[in-house]
């Protein structure tokens, strides 16, 4: 028997996923968790062989989760509605073993939980197209000066945390706005989150 805990902040979704799979001869839903502290303290306490997560959850991520749990033997496969490049090198770092979208046919998701159950890994191909067209082009420290800026630190602040000039941040903002093809810094703030890059 497969055993599966689902992690969705949508009730609705929750009660139908966990109906579904409990249909499944060979699967058997343990738990329930509407947020990301519940998932991962039921992942902890039932140690189920699959969990689902979906991504964005109150209290922690479905992505937070999973980079969490990466050392358990439970398998991870992220459910959401989300096909964002940025969510899916994260959830692949992460180790986790599908990442499938909502809008996939249900039977997919229950036969997607065997072949993981067999060690192999399920991605929807949109996802893997799309990790071939588009990285994240900002360096590790252009990703702070925009982290810092999304927390609504001002140049001088920012200058401060990292210890480097204003004139320094100045040229960092002017780069990011140029790699992100925007105009200003809200502008950039978005589109690094409409593409799941941001942490």
């Amino acid at each position: 028997m497969i055993r599966i805990v689902i992690a969705e902040d949508q009730q609705m979704l929750l009660g139908a996923l966990g109906s579904l799979l409990d249909l499944e001869e060979d699967m058997e839903v343990v738990g329930k968790a509407r947020n990301g502290e519940e998932a991962l303290s039921l992942v902890n306490s039932l140690d189920p062989d699959v969990s689902i997560m979906d991504i964005e959850m109150p209290l922690k991520t479905g992505l937070e989760v999973a980079e969490e749990i990466r050392d358990k033997k439970c398998k991870v496969i992220i459910l959401t509605t989300f096909a964002r490049s940025g969510y899916f090198a994260r959830a692949r770092k992460a180790n986790v073993s599908g990442y499938l979208l909502k809008d996939s046919p249900s039977e997919e998701l229950a036969n997607s939980i065997r072949v993981i159950m067999d060690g192999r890994r399920v991605y929807s191909p949109e996802l893997v197209d799309m990790a071939y067209e588009e990285e994240n082009p900002l360096t590790e420290r252009e990703n702070q000066v925009l982290g810092l800026m999304a927390d609504g630190k001002n140049t001088k602040e920012i200058a401060s945390q990292l210890y480097i000039t204003t004139g320094t941040v100045r040229n960092y903002i002017s780069v990011i706005l140029d790699k992100l093809d925007v105009s200003n810094r809200i502008e950039a703030i978005v589109r690094s989150k409409e593409k799941g890059w941001f942490k």
